[in-house]
């Protein structure tokens, strides 16, 4: 039997939450598989797209107040966490598999000295132009920046996480034989100053967030599903390479090379590389082959 942290993207869920139900009923299927096989399964999950909608509702919203964006976060964990929740609760149902899941309201622990809250970079929300964005500075304090010539939109810090706050309950509930979905959206950020927490706007990467569980619950697998069949190197080029079983050492010359984009592929490179590193296993594949990843039989295996 081993523990499995897997980890699925935010833009994997769909464009709304109709889409994502069903998206799910598919995703449950290889998880369930897992189950079926006794390993124990966390799962986490992205919330970009969701947690800018919701805070968007609350921007644009006339007749209520706005919604701190930590607060935004713990909303998206909540509405995500109960579709995955009913999914493979469903498809455990199906298959006659008695198990409960359990959908926690995570906080991650960051350092409040983190060089990202001096440069926020990540981006959030809806498109605005310059006078748009020069008012919402003025009137909200965001900080706005120009994204890629399609307009302005609000950033906020991404720091790395140091600890999750739950991580002994996550503990307790997988020895008693549950399934957990936490850390969703990478974690709500928050502060520590003398045992008090506190929320803060920023967004944790989510595959950052996924590696720091992995690690603190000891996880024999780290899986980060997402929207490509496997890692690629000179992508679209002659000389193109897909990546099927890669060394952390290999691994780190790529990356000193530059072959992996920051806004993308990189994060999740530098997530797996760190769990890998531990002589552990972590894995990149899409949604579609996840049944076959989970038997490292697809995707793009990492090992030291």
């Amino acid at each position: 039997m081993s523990r499995y942290v897997v980890s699925l993207g935010g833009n994997a869920l769909g464009n709304d939450a109709t889409e994502q139900k069903e998206l799910l009923k598919i995703v449950a299927k290889p998880i369930v598989e897992l189950i079926k096989q006794g390993h124990e399964v966390v799962i986490a999950h992205g919330n970009g797209p969701q947690v800018g909608m919701i805070n968007l509702a609350f921007n644009e919203s006339t007749s209520t107040p706005l919604m701190p964006f930590p607060e935004c976060g713990a909303m998206s964990q909540g509405y995500i966490g109960f579709h995955m929740q009913n999914a493979i609760g469903n498809e455990l149902h199906k298959q006659g598999i008695q198990k409960s899941i359990a959908a926690l309201v995570t906080q991650v622990i960051v350092d409040e000295q983190d060089e990202a809250f001096k440069n926020p970079r990540k981006p959030i929300g809806s498109f605005y132009t310059k006078e748009e964005a020069l008012e919402q500075t003025k009137t909200l304090g965001y900080t706005m920046i120009e994204d890629s010539g399609r307009g302005y939109r609000r950033v906020v810090p991404s720091p790395m996480p140091i600890d999750v706050k739950e991580k002994e309950m996550i503990k307790s509930l997988l020895h008693d034989g549950h399934i957990v979905i936490t850390v969703g959206g990478g974690g709500i950020p928050v502060v520590e100053n003398n045992g008090i927490l506190t929320g803060v706007a920023a967004v944790i990467d989510k595959d950052n967030a996924s590696e720091k569980l992995a690690e603190l619950i000891d996880a024999d697998f780290l899986v980060i599903l997402t929207a490509v069949d496997n890692v690629y190197i000179n992508f679209g080029k002659e000389n193109q390479e897909k990546l099927t079983n890669i060394t952390t050492s290999r691994l780190e010359g790529l990356i000193q090379e530059n072959h992996f984009a920051p806004g993308s592929m990189l994060p999740k490179i530098k997530a797996t590389l760190k769990f890998a590193s531990k002589g552990k296993i972590s894995i990149i594949a899409s949604l579609n082959n996840a049944k076959e990843a989970f038997k490292l039989e697809a995707g793009t295996i990492i090992t030291k």
